[in-house]
């Protein structure tokens, strides 16, 4: 099935007809299979420009230019020590630390006493930390949590966390008393890292990066195909029955994933019901109108209306 966007139906319906028509599937339905996409982690406060991005990287801003976390990651810095200071600020505030709304907390409220299961391009960690179970997560794109050799035929991932903290005292974050990093009142930070902090392969000593999906080097080790293979048994075990598709913030920078296969999947399911909840996003082919619920707006604010 190939459907252009132009050919979408847009969200249709009263809210309030719309929410209880969604809060009986999440009643009903025989299992649950939740998508999420970015605009989930926006929802949740991962903002990577505008406030949040001057409190933890004005001094990368002021002398680099850079404008928001995620143009920083591809930025060409000089050295090793200044870009392993960069990317240990953007794991921690974007893996490490809480989201800054509940807004994954509340969704596992919704589904955590329900048969469900998770697939998601987000790489910051959040389903987890809101308690939802390892076990019943996929995460496609990789994890801000972990490091892979550049070594083609290493194909293991590293946990960071230690490594993080390190990189963080090291450049004069301070811990609150909640024990998350911030910036000191006098706002003195270093901007590079120890040369015996630069990051390397436990394995063989080889340099390493993060294990996210940027082009055919991505690790998917054990754990990603373990997770693979339960997400797939899930489908399988659930095919042909009432299946509700639940798809929160996903856009069209990789439709593939999420968006198409839960189109499909619905079409070829006459039991299965599709729900999107997007903030400007949020439509549906229009062979699927009848069994669609299209909600257009904060996800947060969404979820907060059905709990």
């Amino acid at each position: 099935m190939f459907i252009t966007r132009r050919k979408m139906l847009k969200a249709t319906g009263e809210r309030r007809e719309q929410l209880n028509r969604l809060e009986k599937e999440l009643n009903t339905a025989d299992a649950i299979i939740i998508g999420a996409g970015a605009g989930l982690s926006t929802s949740a406060g991962f903002i990577y420009n505008g406030e949040r991005f001057e409190r933890y990287f004005f001094d990368f801003a002021e002398k680099y230019g850079i404008k928001d976390m995620y143009s920083g990651g591809f930025y060409p810095f000089p050295t090793d020590k200044i870009r392993w200071a960069w990317w240990a600020r953007n794991i921690y505030y974007n893996r490490y630390a809480d989201a800054p709304k509940p807004t994954y907390k509340i969704l596992y409220e919704l589904v955590k006493n329900k048969n469900y299961f998770v697939i998601t391009t987000n790489v910051d960690h959040q389903f987890q930390k809101a308690g939802f179970d390892k076990k019943r997560l996929f995460y496609t794109q990789g994890d801000y949590g972990l490091f892979q050799s550049v070594a083609p035929t290493n194909q293991r991932t590293y946990d960071n966390e230690e490594w993080v903290m390190k990189a963080m005292a090291a450049q004069g974050f301070v811990k609150d008393i909640d024990g998350v990093f911030q910036v000191p009142e006098d706002r003195k930070i270093i901007m590079e890292l120890p040369s015996e902090l630069i990051p390397k392969c436990p394995d063989d000593g080889s340099a390493v990066t993060t294990n996210l999906r940027a082009d055919d080097s991505f690790v998917e080790d054990e754990g990603w195909h373990r997770a693979s293979a339960a997400y797939g048994s899930f489908l399988q075990e659930h095919k042909g029955k009432h299946v509700l598709f639940l798809e929160l913030g996903v856009g069209f920078n990789t439709p593939g994933i999420v968006k198409y296969p839960f189109w499909q999947m619905t079409m070829d399911n006459e039991q299965a019901v599709y729900a999107c909840i997007n903030y400007g996003e949020s439509f549906c082919p229009p062979e699927l109108a009848e069994r669609s619920i299209c909600i257009d707006g904060d996800i947060g604010d969404i979820l907060v209306q059905l709990r």
